[in-house]
């Protein structure tokens, strides 16, 4: 009787072994030779390995929420006053080792979206959590949280994230308590999770 080990392995969740097991017997068959169990047992493992580090990857990409998918490539840094360098060595996610916190700083329209949403996508790829706010929006959630009697319900979720990406900080108006709101949620998140947010003049910095 015939075992269909690829679909064994799919019904394990070992995908990427399931597709490294047919290009195994494919190579196999090509080369007209037995190969050693051990070294289909490392290519096997390996695969398994690089598939669920991109279905992490993948999962993480559409849990952080971005309104629009940017990375750093898509930066034209010749029209831009920022270092390259800099904003590159951000990209590493250091900074998160300590929740700092990165504040971008410029006119309407230049770009801080944009570039707070290329930084995130690059540390999810150096394994971070990041999720993506609009201000106005997450006071919304955070006052009705507070209405209906589970206020730092969201502060308590968030202070296990790598990073909260808070976007138009300073630029909409807020709810009268809006302001209070989001100052408690920053407290509570301070040295916990880093928090990169939009402000207004041009400069870049970081605490």
């Amino acid at each position: 009787m015939s075992i269909d080990r690829t679909a064994r392995l799919k019904t394990l969740h070992l995908y990427g072994m399931a597709a490294a097991w047919s290009d195994c017997q494919a190579e196999c068959v090509l080369l007209q030779k037995p190969v050693m169990p051990e070294i289909w047992l490392d290519r096997l493992i390996e695969a398994e390995q690089v598939d669920r580090q991109a279905r992490s990857l993948s999962y993480q990409l559409k849990a952080a929420r971005f309104p629009l998918h940017r990375d750093l490539m898509s930066v034209d840094w010749k029209e831009t006053p920022l270092q390259q360098a800099r904003i590159e060595q951000l990209a590493t996610a250091g900074f998160m080792e300590q929740a700092y916190n990165l504040i971008l700083v410029d006119g309407t329209g230049t770009g801080k979206t944009h570039l707070a949403t290329a930084l995130a996508v690059a540390v999810i790829h150096q394994g971070k959590r990041v999720l993506f706010y609009n201000a106005v929006d997450l006071v919304n959630q955070l006052d009705k949280e507070k209405q209906q009697g589970k206020a730092s319900d969201l502060a308590k979720q968030l202070s296990v994230m790598d990073a909260v990406i808070i976007d138009e900080l300073g630029y909409l108006p807020f709810i009268a308590s809006g302001g209070a709101l989001l100052f408690h949620l920053i407290s509570h998140l301070y040295e916990k999770t880093s928090i990169l947010g939009n402000g207004s003049r041009s400069s870049v910095t970081s605490r």
